[in-house]
């Protein structure tokens, strides 16, 4: 006869508080924003939706989060394979210096980037006389996001690559693999799943980034002006439906585009058991 009987006792009671601290934080409020966006009927949604500037904002949001987080995930490999596989002097110092971007107040790293960044920053008074402008524009922002979005790749993919055994390379060279197939067909597929939960996290984090954004962008509508701002904005003109609405239509893309994530994701997890049995 099966024992079903549980390592944990006290699963009844710890479903139903995740299911009410869910409920508290997460869908009761979501639920509140979807409410207020109903109130303005479906002929204000349409409208609001067909606007030109908050189209563009939307576009430019989703837009650079995605390079950035595409960035992000080589970058933030790179960063995680030197940290694992090699020692080098300050080794400690990189390291900690990777989740600085977790403590550091989003509003000082806008104005930091912002300071260096341009016409008479640091860097941006010898990028400008060559025309390349950095602050201020989209260029500007999709740095603003690899930023704050890498630590999310790093701090993902690093536990992995600690976990990867080197002599599965070296059977791979034995067997006569070289480097480029032994990333390939042995070390991509197992960090895969880690690569893809790191992107969609910097990239989650990048569509609703506000405070680093906002320094650096110039927010200069249907070019510069990030969808959060523009949430922002109409909560001071008191139109809260209208910034609800806005908020609505980030909740949905988001959520579409993550849940996409989550079933690459899953796939690749899947995948990569088959391969290693």
């Amino acid at each position: 006869m099966r024992n079903n009987k549980a390592v944990l006792p006290g699963f009844g009671l710890s479903l139903g508080y995740t299911i009410l601290y869910l409920s508290i934080i997460v869908f009761i409020p979501l639920s509140a924003v979807f409410f207020k966006s109903i109130g303005i009927g479906w002929d204000g949604f349409i409208e609001i939706i067909q606007d030109t500037r908050i189209l563009k904002a939307l576009q430019l949001s989703f837009t650079t989060a995605l390079v950035a987080a595409l960035i992000n995930v080589f970058l933030g490999l790179l960063l995680a394979w030197c940290l694992v596989r090699y020692h080098f002097p300050g080794k400690r110092i990189v390291d900690a210096l990777i989740d600085l971007p977790f403590a550091l107040p989003t509003a000082v790293a806008g104005i930091a980037l912002t300071s260096l960044y341009a016409p008479t920053g640091w860097i941006g008074q010898f990028l400008e006389p060559h025309g390349f402008k950095v602050a201020y524009t989209s260029v500007g922002i999709t740095l603003a996001l690899i930023f704050i979005g890498i630590p999310f790749v790093v701090r993902t993919v690093q536990p992995i690559l600690s976990d990867l055994e080197t002599e599965l390379e070296e059977a791979s060279s034995a067997l006569g693999a070289n480097r480029w197939q032994t990333i390939r067909y042995v070390i991509f597929p197992i960090i895969l799943p880690s690569l893809m939960t790191g992107f969609g996290l910097a990239f989650a984090r990048g569509v609703g980034e506000y405070g680093s954004v906002i320094f650096i962008a110039g927010n200069q509508p249907y070019k510069t002006e990030i969808a959060p701002l523009l949430i922002i904005s109409r909560l001071e003109e008191f139109d809260y439906a209208g910034a609800t609405t806005i908020a609505v239509i980030m909740l949905l893309l988001s959520f579409a585009l993550l849940l996409l994530i989550n079933l690459l994701q899953s796939w690749a997890t899947r995948r990569t058991g088959r391969n290693a049995t």
